[in-house]
């Protein structure tokens, strides 16, 4: 098994899916991590999605994803000598990765100089919804509110005119990249750690995520002295070889050939109609862009004459660049995903198993394996006798409702 981050210890407090997406990557990088539970769970446990309720066929599946390879204890941190426990985790551990707001980390005292000031050589990892200074920095944040409303995603991606905004195309969308980027900054940290000894605090949020990924609109619209650049649509496009096409079984091809000059000669005759070539409305950039829906018209009548399978037999024929557009359930069955490992199945051990998505970083060539998620609280006893509490202290702290 390939674990880079073997040794590496971390214990989180988190919910939901943004912080915890980023401990379930450090897991399937090797490392250790201890998530602290209260004693109802994470939400994220008993949360339907899609019509798919918990422990529907036979997973609560999203809980899996971003809790895989972890260890959960139960711990209500609100209780006296709750905070001792927390401390005695961190004692031998790398990273404290949190997504409490900074009002509970100072009423619970686990903020930044609290725990820093008991373990100097711990990297402090926050997850937040829009940063950790400004007038809303103890404001929570949910992934459609602060990356995809907040963020400019939704704006951008949504039609000009239409009724509604559009929805994020899958649950956790923003948390689940939001995540992946906390992750690489705590595997930064602790490389500098190692290497200079200096320790670090590392912020991430949900909206400075939703800013990377639209930095193009952003500095584009800021450049141009606008609120948002136009927006582009099937037949508003620079190239009429960058669109995408419905074939005659319903299903559709996208093209992304930039250089359409050097492709559109051998397209035009890799889908049999060579006469396009020299057509004086297509015959050039210029003219396929000034005659452009006339030349989407034309290409959506080509696809429309064939289905999916004998479109993706001829377009290899031809140089440009071109794709399928799948949908979510056929990605577990694409022959390149299986090859990269990129979709994986996860054995529980009791006659169950889940196919999950691997973390999208691979390490001496090889896919990093993902786990199962815990059960609440299934740790509690076993991580109690390794931080030293006898089997009458741990029933003490049963008693005392610290732990369940």
């Amino acid at each position: 098994m390939n674990k880079p981050l073997a040794g590496i210890r971390v214990v989180e407090v988190s919910m939901w899916a943004f912080v915890p997406a980023a401990g379930a990557v450090l897991a399937d990088m090797g490392a250790e991590v201890v998530k602290i539970e209260p004693p109802a769970g994470d939400p994220m446990r008993w949360l339907t999605y899609s019509g798919i309720a918990p422990g529907a066929y036979g997973f609560t599946f999203l809980w899996e994803i971003f809790n895989r390879g972890k260890r959960s204890i139960t711990v209500d941190l609100n209780v006296e000598g709750a905070t001792e426990l927390l401390h005695r985790l961190l004692e031998d551990a790398d990273v404290f990765l949190v997504s409490l707001l900074p009002s509970a980390r100072r009423k619970l005292k686990i903020d930044i100089e609290d725990v820093r000031s008991r373990h100097p050589r711990l990297i402090y990892a926050v997850g937040s919804g829009q940063g950790a200074f400004g007038p809303e920095a103890d404001k929570g944040g949910y992934d459609s509110l602060s990356f995809w409303a907040r963020g400019g995603v939704a704006s951008a991606v949504t039609p000009d005119g239409s009724p509604y905004v559009l929805q994020q195309p899958g649950g956790a969308f923003g948390d689940s990249i939001s995540g992946a980027i906390l992750a690489g900054g705590i595997a930064a940290a602790l490389a500098q750690r190692a290497t200079t000894g200096k320790v670090s605090v590392v912020d991430a949020s949900l909206l400075g995520t939703s800013m990377w990924v639209m930095q193009t609109g952003i500095i584009g619209a800021t450049l141009a002295g606008v609120n948002e650049l136009p927006k582009l649509s099937r037949d508003v496009v620079p190239n009429p070889l960058v669109n995408s096409y419905r074939t005659s079984d319903g299903r559709f091809i996208a093209l992304c050939m930039l250089q359409g000059q050097r492709y559109w000669p051998g397209f035009c005759e890799a889908v049999e109609r060579p006469e396009l070539i020299d057509d004086p409305r297509f015959d050039s950039d210029e003219h396929r862009s000034a005659n452009l829906k006339a030349c989407v018209a034309t290409l959506d009548d080509i696809f429309a004459t064939r289905t999916l399978a004998e479109w993706q037999a001829i377009l290899v024929r031809q140089e440009g660049q071109w794709n399928i557009v799948q949908q979510a359930g056929e990605l577990a069955r694409d022959a390149q995903a299986v090859a990269n490992r990129f979709i994986q199945e996860v054995d529980y051990g009791d006659g169950r198993a889940l196919k999950m998505v691997s973390t999208p970083l691979q390490f001496d060539r090889q896919a990093l394996d993902a786990r199962p998620a815990p059960e609440l609280g299934a740790h509690n006893d076993e991580v109690l006798a390794e931080l030293g509490y006898t089997d009458e202290q741990i029933i003490d702290l049963r008693v005392a409702g610290v732990v369940f």
